[in-house]
């Protein structure tokens, strides 16, 4: 079994949920990933609460890391510099390590020239600094996580358990992914394309919802589903469906459907031998020329090449 040593740095100002993230989701794989956490000097680490941390580990262990993840801190210890023991830190890093950011880790990673020319995101609240700060960097602010190998960066809090699940997807495939998210209770899969900032993610008390009817067309991804279809299933006009829809999800619904499609596809690439053919027609897609098409589009690979990696890592 590969174990894979993942390495968290710790600066000061750190949110102490996120820097938990990656020991509670990667340390519930199984044994697959050795977490570690270190600071630019090895010492207590001040956090954005009012506690300290005390870390058993300095900056040389980034040298021995497969994966590096920067802690995000509070907005207020952002500074115009990178200061010269954080830049000797990263220095220690091993050319093609993986290197993950969580929310405004990434500043960190822009300010030491890494993410230039680079598609990436952060928090959307500091996305306007970052913008002005870092002009070089293709910065995306409506997006949970980008995956720009070896580089991935994500957006504030929860969106750090998403990248971290999808390390583990990407590394060990789906299935051990969605026993990870059960066992930290967390929902297994929300695709890096999702929006940040979802208008009323909870409906008001009372009013209609379409909850339901994402349920039910889930069980039904193989059918040729319709706005129609959607909207007469919740009792809704189309335009109000369609409304109700991007305010409660952040998608419409017919981009919404095709990243479900993608999805399931994505498992049955996986963990079936099913053809692409089949699997285009199980997923609802008319041919396996358009799986190809959306798939390429969604992760940049042909289902083949996709299968193969899954494969591998079976």
């Amino acid at each position: 079994m590969r174990r894979e040593r993942v390495v968290v740095l710790a600066l000061d100002g750190v949110y102490p949920f996120e820097l938990g993230i990656p020991s509670r989701i990667l340390g519930a794989a199984d044994g697959r990933y050795e977490v570690l956490t270190c600071s630019v000097d090895g010492g207590p680490v001040r956090t954005e609460a009012d506690f300290g941390v005390t870390v058993e580990h300095g900056p040389e262990a980034l040298a021995t890391a497969g994966t590096v993840v920067i802690a995000p801190v509070a907005p207020s210890h952002l500074t115009d510099e990178v200061s010269a023991e954080v830049l000797a830190a990263l220095a220690l890093i091993r050319p093609g390590t993986r290197i993950v950011s969580i929310c405004t880790g990434a500043f960190v990673l822009a300010a030491a020239g890494l993410l230039d020319g680079r598609r990436a995101t952060t928090h959307w609240q500091v996305a306007d600094h970052f913008r002005r700060r870092f002009p070089r960097v293709d910065l995306d602010p409506d997006v949970l996580f980008v995956d720009d190998h070896p580089f991935l960066t994500s957006a504030g809090a929860a969106s750090g358990v998403d990248v971290c699940l999808h390390l583990v997807r990407k590394d060990h495939g789906s299935r051990l992914a969605n026993t990870v998210a059960r066992r930290c209770v967390v929902p297994p899969f929300r695709d890096g394309g999702q929006a940040q900032y979802i208008e009323q993610p909870v409906p008001e008390q009372g009013a209609a919802t379409t909850a339901a009817t994402r349920a039910w067309a889930l069980e039904r991804l193989g059918e040729p589903l319709t706005l129609a279809d959607l909207a007469a299933h919740a009792r809704m006009s189309r335009r109000t469906f369609a409304r109700r829809f991007h305010d409660e999800v952040g998608l419409s619904p017919g981009r919404w459907l095709i990243q479900q499609r993608v999805s399931r596809a994505r498992h049955l690439l996986e963990s079936s031998d099913l053809t692409v053919d089949q699997i285009a027609g199980q997923v609802g897609f008319a041919t396996g020329a358009s799986l190809r098409q959306h798939l390429h589009a969604a992760i940049g690979v042909s289902p083949q090449a996709y299968r193969r990696t899954f494969q591998t890592a079976r």
